[in-house]
């Protein structure tokens, strides 16, 4: 199974707008592209709703710049704004990491007369040690899976710490780095935010990439901001070598 894993350095630090552009910039080069992301929370939280102002729900967002059905690509969706382990709890329910991991592998497989594999784009769930349930955290569904990880942070004061956290605990787990994206990366960024950058790439070992602010859940401007991206990572990759 050919993709990358998408996690981030905690919630709300621009996973989902990464790998919709990714799937977007993919798509519009022709390339077959399939999401998948195991657990959506927060779905009939006031608080959560009014925060995605003009963003549709991370599964729907990522469903429609892949061409799958929203349900497809996340299997398990729950109300209340809380970790994954928790909101199956209040369900009733306990997650179990084999149905996860089977879900995964047959989207990534795909179908070859219905729906042919292609490259899959993973988001995780919060960070790498959010608890999918009691005992199995979204890091050991990366390591599962084993695809190349790249890691969404954010571009301001504090990232620092909890991008080089995230990396510690990401190559401890054996799991292969691709490079950290700072999101949204301003088009003309702060004297911090460009040591930031720097001490992140240095001090991480690490390629580092940004992604540009995107306004909207718009395709057009998704792709343009996706097609940068695998630009800059290809750049950077060709720098480190």
């Amino acid at each position: 199974m050919e993709g990358l894993f998408i996690t981030g350095t905690g919630t709300g630090v621009g996973k989902t707008i990464v790998s919709a552009a990714l799937l977007a910039a993919m798509t519009a080069e022709g390339e077959l592209v399939r999401a998948y992301k195991p657990v959506v929370t927060g779905l009939e939280d006031p608080a959560e709703i009014a925060a995605r102002g003009v963003w549709p729900p991370d599964h729907e967002l990522l469903g429609r710049m892949a061409g799958m059905d929203p349900g497809e690509v996340a299997p398990l969706r729950y109300g209340p704004a809380v970790s994954p382990h928790l909101a199956a709890e209040l369900a009733g329910e306990r997650i179990d990491p084999e149905r996860l991991l089977a879900a995964a592998w047959a989207i990534g497989a795909g179908d070859t007369t219905t729906a042919p594999a292609g490259t899959l784009i993973a988001e995780g769930v919060g960070g790498l040690l959010t608890p999918l349930s009691d005992d199995y955290t979204v890091c050991d569904l990366a390591v599962a899976l084993g695809l190349p990880l790249l890691i969404a942070s954010q571009a301001g004061l504090g990232t620092i710490n909890h991008t080089l956290l995230t990396l510690r605990v990401a190559r401890a787990a054996g799991l292969q780095v691709r490079a950290v994206v700072l999101t949204p990366w301003p088009e003309g960024p702060s004297t911090m935010e460009r040591s930031n950058r720097e001490t992140i790439r240095r001090m991480g070992e690490v390629d580092v990439a940004g992604l540009g602010l995107v306004e909207g859940p718009d395709r057009t401007a998704l792709a343009q901001a996706g097609a940068e991206l695998l630009a800059e990572l290809r750049r950077e990759r060709a720098a480190s070598r």
